[in-house]
């Protein structure tokens, strides 16, 4: 049964509210996560919670249990020379920048309009509804390892 410090292998089919398919783990290459590790979004990992090998099941995940909603903070114009000069920078780039906490935070680059950079600091799928199709394939206790590392580490041990 899943909880807390499990391994869990499913599959699953992530779409979204207007039944576009946004991802999915196939059972040839199931997901494999740590339960109550934070490694998947938290209202999926709690639909998940006292399920068996086999079970099948349906989830809906509002944005606050899933990637969060949208924060207008995140989304800001930046002048183009505070990048290096020589970097290249193209609509769909990712960067690492730091926030006024201090806290490294990634960044998607949306589009440039003369010397403005546009860039968004919010997940993909934040403000979203997602719908997940799982299907539960294999639960094992994680290892020692697993748990000191806060993942699941796979077949074979250890693959960062």
């Amino acid at each position: 049964m899943i909880k807390k410090n499990k391994v869990v292998s499913m599959s699953y089919c992530l779409k979204n509210t207007k039944g576009e398919e946004l991802d999915r783990a196939d059972t040839d290459k199931p997901l494999d996560y740590l339960h109550g590790g934070g490694n998947i979004v938290p209202g999926l990992e709690n639909a998940l919670e006292g399920l068996k090998i086999g079970d099948k099941k349906e989830v809906t995940v509002e944005p606050e249990d899933g990637y969060g909603e949208i924060l207008t903070d995140l989304k800001m114009e930046i002048e183009r020379k505070a990048f290096p000069a020589d970097q290249k920078i193209a609509p769909g780039m990712q960067f690492m920048a730091e926030l006024s906490d201090g806290k490294k935070h990634p960044f998607n680059v949306v589009e440039i309009k003369e010397d403005k950079v546009h860039v968004d600091g919010n997940h993909p799928l934040a403000g979203q509804t997602l719908q997940f199709s799982v299907e539960i394939m294999k639960i094992r206790d994680a290892t020692p390892e697993e748990l000191k590392h806060g993942h699941a580490h796979g077949e074979g041990g250890h693959h960062h």
